[in-house]
């Protein structure tokens, strides 16, 4: 048994109950928040959450708080919320545990990555990032899956690996939490890319170049913010960028398909609960490369087409007209 006895997660979407299950299948006592208190309450009492899990039977135990403040004796909280949401939620977060962020994105007001938000808010407060290829759906589950977990402290990585690991659920630890966080949210501009080449029936091969290309505009970006080529090579890089751009799950590649068959993101938007990350996350990605100096065409092509009204085809036709390179460029 590692010190973090008790879990705290800030969300019940999907991915936080699932992450609250696995909680629990570690031998963790975990209470759960959800801003909507008929998650909570569907989640305490029926073991369910139909609304962002359905069908899925619940791990029994997990404590529905209806109140912040009842996590203030956690030993350390999961961040469980959009990326963009993630500043306002961490202002009410109670206790001085560490802090995992699980949402995956750039801030689009800022450009800044989650953790640096994160210091922003809780300035002196133990950082951590959890990202991955993890569709909440599998996890909970129980299929195979693997995670990386950043934080600066060693210990404490290890620490909150162990505290989740259980069965098919494989946690493991890094400093570069540069790498993790970058990772988890250039993916997801990458993943409506892969929705668009699959809605226009573009083909496998297709595909296939535009998860390279886009795994080498991810490269560039982090390797130039400090993120190891290692990390981006790993789970939370290639990894997640391959689930997100191929898996049936992914909202983003979800959105993307349906821009390639010819809907307007408005349209595929209506009556949405759960937040589609890369739309939001593509202009700020771009802001933050061009301080850098660093060419992103296929994340710009995206944020043109669902923000600045390009056209879908000639977006594609720039793309394949762009001059000829040497690869690894």
């Amino acid at each position: 048994m590692t010190g973090i006895a008790h879990i705290g997660v800030v969300g019940g979407g999907a991915w936080g109950t699932a992450l609250a299950c696995l909680g629990r299948r570690a031998g963790r006592k975990v209470t759960l928040w959800s801003r909507d208190r008929s998650v909570s309450a569907a989640i305490a009492h029926d073991r369910r959450n139909e609304i962002y899990l359905p069908g899925q039977s619940l791990d029994a135990g997990i404590e529905a708080a209806t109140d912040l403040i009842e996590l203030a004796g956690c030993d350390a909280i999961l961040l469980v919320c959009p990326a963009q949401a993630l500043r306002t939620v961490a202002h009410g977060l109670p206790g001085s545990g560490p802090v995992v962020i699980c949402a995956k994105g750039i801030e689009a007001t800022t450009g800044l990555l989650m953790p640096e938000v994160l210091a922003e808010v809780l300035p002196g407060r133990a950082i951590a990032m959890l990202s991955g290829p993890s569709f909440a759906e599998e996890a909970v589950q129980g299929l195979p899956t693997a995670v990386s977990i950043a934080t600066a402290d060693a210990a404490l990585g290890r620490d909150l690996a162990a505290s989740l690991a259980a069965g098919m659920f494989r946690p493991y630890w890094t400093d570069d939490v540069v790498g993790v966080s970058l990772g988890g949210a250039v993916k997801n501009v990458l993943a409506i890319a892969a929705g668009i080449v699959e809605g226009r029936g573009l083909g496998h091969n297709a595909a296939a170049a535009l998860i390279t290309r886009g795994f080498a505009e991810m490269a560039r970006l982090g390797l130039a913010l400090g993120a190891r080529l290692e990390t981006l090579t790993g789970l939370s890089g290639l990894g997640d960028l391959v689930l997100t751009c191929q898996g049936p799950l992914s909202r983003n590649r979800s959105l993307g398909a349906a821009l390639g068959k010819g809907m307007s993101y408005e349209t595929y938007m209506q009556g949405r609960r759960q937040v589609v990350e890369g739309a939001a996350t593509a202009p700020a990605v771009l802001e933050r490369a061009a301080k850098l100096g660093i060419e992103m065409p296929i994340c710009t092509a995206v944020d043109a087409i669902l923000h600045r009204g390009a056209d879908l085809d000639e977006s594609i036709r720039a793309l394949l007209a762009r001059p000829l390179r040497r690869e690894g460029k």
